[in-house]
């Protein structure tokens, strides 16, 4: 089963719009835009995804990049790298 990676559409202003295009260009993932995934605080405060429902936030897009690829590595085993 492929990791699904949860996108809110409200929060790609915060440059995880970057993110989210360049993790489609993998075939090992499922990544979803939804218009609102009802964390509207954390949305507000950082950039965020939801990794098979788990939350991943991070200060910055990049770091935020790095940290979904972690959490893939360590709940699916798959190695983004």
């Amino acid at each position: 089963m492929r990791p699904i990676i949860e996108f809110c559409s409200s929060n790609l202003a915060s440059g995880t719009d970057k993110v989210m295009h360049h993790l489609e260009t993998n075939s090992h993932l499922d990544v979803v835009e939804y218009g609102c995934l009802g964390f509207c605080g954390e949305c507000f405060q950082y950039p965020y995804a939801l990794v098979d429902g788990k939350m991943v936030t991070a200060e910055t897009a990049e770091a935020l990049l790095e940290k979904i690829k972690q959490e893939i590595k360590a709940s699916a085993g798959i190695d983004l790298e």
